[in-house]
C-alpha cells in the first residue's frame, strides 16, 4: 500500500509479489478484520505527523491507520513500524496512538545517539503469549538489549489510593483525558463518600 502511483509502478515493472494497492493510510487501511498474521511499515508512519492544510489532523490520520492496522491483524498478530522521527513530541504521538488502538507497544533503538539511529515500534495484538508485554518478542534477538523502564509499585506507594476514594478517582480521571476521552469536571463531591440511609 502506497499513496504515491509513480512507486508503485516502479514495483510493477520489478515484477513483484503479492498485491499492490494506491491509497493512503492515513485515511485507514481497508482489509477485513484479522487478515493478516503481521504486518511491516519501514519509514511511512512519521509522514502522518505533517499537517499540510489547516483541516487536517494529525492525531486523527495516526488513529484511523493504527485502528486499521489493529482491526487487520489476527489475535496474537504483530507488526513491527520502522520511523523517522523529527522530535521527541512525534515519537510520543506515534507510540500514543499505537497503544490507544489497543496494541501492546514498545520501542527499540537501534545505533542510539548516532546518525544512523533507527527506531522501531514493535506492536502486538492481545491473545497471543505477549499479551501487551513486547519484552519477550524480542528478549532473544541477536544484538538487542532490552531495557524494561516499567514502574514496578510498592505496597507504600499504593498506600492511600484504594479503590474509589478521592485520590484514586482524580488520578483515574487524569488517566482517562490523557487518553482523549471526555470526563467530567471533579466537584467538592468527587469522591464523598456517601451518608447511608436505611429504608
Amino acid at each position: 500500500m502506497d499513496i504515491s502511483a509513480s512507486m508503485l509502478d516502479i514495483a510493477l515493472r520489478r515484477e513483484v509479489e503479492g498485491d499492490l494497492i494506491l491509497g493512503d493510510i492515513g485515511d485507514g487501511i481497508p482489509f477485513r478484520p484479522g487478515s493478516f498474521d503481521a504486518a511491516i511499515s519501514i519509514s511511512a508512519i512519521q509522514w502522518l505527523c505533517n499537517a499540510e492544510s489547516s483541516d487536517v489532523n494529525p492525531q486523527g490520520r495516526l488513529s484511523r491507520f493504527f485502528n486499521g492496522m489493529y482491526a487487520g491483524l489476527r489475535r496474537g498478530g504483530r507488526a513491527i513500524c520502522q520511523f523517522y522521527p523529527k522530535n521527541e513530541v512525534q515519537r510520543s504521538m506515534i507510540s500514543s496512538a499505537a497503544v490507544k488502538a489497543g496494541f501492546g507497544a514498545g520501542i527499540l533503538e537501534d545505533n542510539p545517539g548516532t546518525n544512523n539511529a533507527k527506531i522501531y515500534l514493535v506492536l502486538t495484538v492481545g491473545g497471543g503469549a505477549v499479551q501487551g508485554d513486547i519484552t519477550s518478542v524480542v528478549m532473544n534477538m541477536r544484538d538487542v538489549n532490552v531495557q524494561d523502564a516499567r514502574r514496578r509499585y510498592s505496597v507504600a506507594e499504593t498506600k492511600g489510593k484504594s479503590r474509589g476514594n478521592k485520590a484514586w478517582i482524580t488520578q483515574k480521571k487524569d488517566q482517562m483525558q490523557r487518553r482523549g476521552k471526555v470526563i467530567k469536571a471533579s466537584s467538592k463531591y468527587t469522591g464523598r463518600s456517601r451518608r447511608r440511609v436505611a429504608f
